[in-house]
């Protein structure tokens, strides 16, 4: 646990084996556990809203579940294009450090994540509108990415100031992950849970579109 809290810290700081000129730098698999550890913290807190009866545990659990899920699919469904795209721009042999920029920021991401969960309780404690709920758990999201933003542009600066075209890439993966985010969180949802409807791991019904979803949520 020690060891765990320090490498964190050493990743928010950027310091240590996650400094962005270290050598060696951290292995590959640390973002991942970090992002297993972290994320389900506030997913497990997204999915306590209008927590009055048993069956609201399945909601806990199932968020839980499926927050780091949702930061894995994305980046798995983005990597390929980002990998031909680099190819394309001739980057491919930046393409480890690339990764472990992504990686990175997705673990910080997590962090990020898990320390706003408090907040999010505070919040249900606060109001009964399910739909107050889900702006103010994309608010904190968008909080939570910029952090995880910030610890991968620190890895990509090198990068950057090596080849410029790095930063073509980078601009490039942040539009797509942001794209394929938000269609994914609406994919995988509910998150909070509505209280007027059965707990379920993933709503029956059809897929749709999340940008008018969310346009028409914020427009009323």
């Amino acid at each position: 646990m020690s060891l765990a809290l320090t490498r964190t810290d050493a990743l928010l700081r950027g310091t240590g084996p996650f400094a962005a000129d270290a050598e060696p730098r951290c292995p590959l698999w640390w973002a991942p556990v970090m992002i297993l550890c972290f994320a389900p913290i506030y997913g497990a807190m997204m999915g306590s809203y209008h927590f009055d009866s048993p069956d609201r545990l399945w909601q806990v659990l199932y968020s839980g579940i499926k927050v780091p899920l949702l930061l894995w699919a994305t980046g798995l469904v983005c990597l390929p294009g980002f990998f031909i795209l680099n190819t394309v721009l001739g980057l491919r042999d930046d393409f480890g450090q690339s990764l472990q920029a992504i990686l990175a920021g997705q673990a910080g991401l997590s962090v990020a994540l898990a320390s706003l969960a408090p907040l999010t309780r505070l919040w249900y404690f606060s109001t009964t509108s399910y739909r107050g709920a889900l702006l103010f758990n994309a608010g904190l999201f968008a909080a939570a990415t910029l952090a995880g933003h910030i610890i991968m542009l620190r890895y990509y600066r090198p990068l950057i100031h090596r080849r410029t075209c790095h930063r073509i890439a980078l601009y490039v993966w942040l539009a797509l992950y942001a794209f394929v985010g938000i269609q994914m969180g609406w994919m995988l949802r509910p998150f909070v849970g509505s209280p007027n409807m059965p707990v379920s791991f993933v709503r029956d019904e059809p897929f749709s579109n999340a940008y008018v979803v969310v346009a028409r949520l914020i427009w009323s």
